[in-house]
């Protein structure tokens, strides 16, 4: 075969960016020469992680439908629909790929559908337990769908889902004493403290850091208490927080826009409260982290919520309610960091959800994919 050629379309969020990311590092890994060509949505996220982990991306116009569907603004969403589609069959033309791969995102509608139909292999990875609107559409055409759920027959065609679970990054796992030392190192924290890590996305979330607040203030459990904390209070946040922290001397507290070394936030805590992004719950399963779930209630079909309760279905998790959270979720984690037993027990049941090669597994199936050609 002559050097593969692959795509990869879709972001919007880090949920889609870090696995598509995790993918192409993956077929790397097993073909040296793949040359791989991302393609994303004007604009977002994905037009600086991508370059940022060393690969090419070109942007389209893509955007979602708005709520309701008949808003006037859709017609100007469907005229980009139309030009995308149009800029899908340029780029295919021109970069004649073998494969091409959706993780869900605007970005990845155009491309597949158009790539499908065009007699190339396509490949569509779904993170979460209710698939996405882009994904669900491009099903009926795509020749393979790694999903990291089961039960997924009612979104998709049984015979093209494949089990994989979420790609994750590769310096993710189950803590050693090493890594732990490290940890509180790097967050100037004491070894010898129970510590939680508040984490809302990279964006940041408001619910999250109104809990920290009102903790805060009330100077509990990172006060008196005396437990510590890692927060992420996210990008669109930081003015915000930065003006509530003015003055504020606690050395129990590490907060910061964005978590770089995420591996060691895991590795030093005890108690994780987090979103519930497929993305994000397939890091914390590899890394065997107990954890309060507290779920998104403005995402597409309430996802987050069906991926937080697959989890405490398996007693592997507990979940807070985003309109319980500022009464019920700092006394969730008073109560759950004050028992080593149930602790114990949660990470035991979500590090038995872990698939950990879910990267590598997706890959091979795009290389066979690509043998097609």
């Amino acid at each position: 075969m002559e050097k593969l050629r692959v795509i990869i379309s879709g972001g919007g969020t880090g949920g889609h960016i870090f696995p598509a990311i995790s993918i192409a590092n993956a077929i790397k890994e097993a073909v040296a020469e793949a040359e791989i060509l991302f393609v994303g949505a004007t604009g977002r996220m994905e037009m600086e992680r991508v370059p940022a982990a060393g690969y090419k991306i070109i942007g389209i116009p893509a955007r979602g439908l708005k709520r309701p569907l008949y808003s006037l603004s859709n017609i100007k969403v469907a005229f980009d629909y139309l030009k995308c589609r149009s800029m899908a069959k340029k780029i295919i033309k021109e970069f004649k790929p073998d494969v091409v791969v959706g993780v869900g995102g605007y970005a990845s509608a155009a491309i597949v559908n158009v790539a499908s139909r065009s007699g190339i292999p396509t490949l569509l990875q779904e993170q979460n337990s209710f698939a996405g609107l882009v994904n669900r559409r491009n099903g009926k055409y795509a020749d393979k769908i790694c999903v990291a759920y089961e039960g997924m027959e009612r979104f998709f065609p049984k015979e093209k889902i494949i089990l994989t679970g979420n790609p994750i990054r590769k310096d993710i796992g189950e803590a050693t004493e090493a890594l732990k030392k490290e940890g509180y190192e790097y967050y100037n924290l004491n070894p010898s403290k129970k510590t939680v890590f508040v984490v809302g996305g990279s964006l940041g979330c408001r619910t999250l850091n109104e809990c920290m607040k009102k903790e805060l203030s009330a100077d509990g459990l990172f006060g008196k208490e005396g437990y510590q904390v890692i927060w992420q209070c996210g990008k669109y946040y930081k003015e915000e927080i930065d003006k509530f922290m003015e003055g504020v001397e606690n050395e129990n507290i590490f907060y910061s826009d964005f978590i770089k070394r995420m591996d060691l936030a895991y590795a030093v805590a005890d108690v994780v409260v987090s979103r519930a992004g497929a993305g994000t719950i397939s890091e914390l399963c590899a890394a065997a982290k107990c954890t309060i779930f507290v779920p998104s209630p403005v995402v597409a079909e309430d996802h987050q919520t069906h991926n937080a309760m697959a989890l405490v279905n398996k007693d592997a998790a507990m979940m807070v309610k985003d309109a319980l959270a500022i009464d019920e979720l700092m006394p969730a984690v008073r109560e759950l960091i004050s028992d080593p037993e149930k602790i114990s027990r949660f990470e035991k049941n979500i590090a038995a959800l872990a698939k950990k090669d879910a990267a590598a597994v997706i890959a091979q199936q795009c290389i066979a994919l690509s043998k097609r050609r």
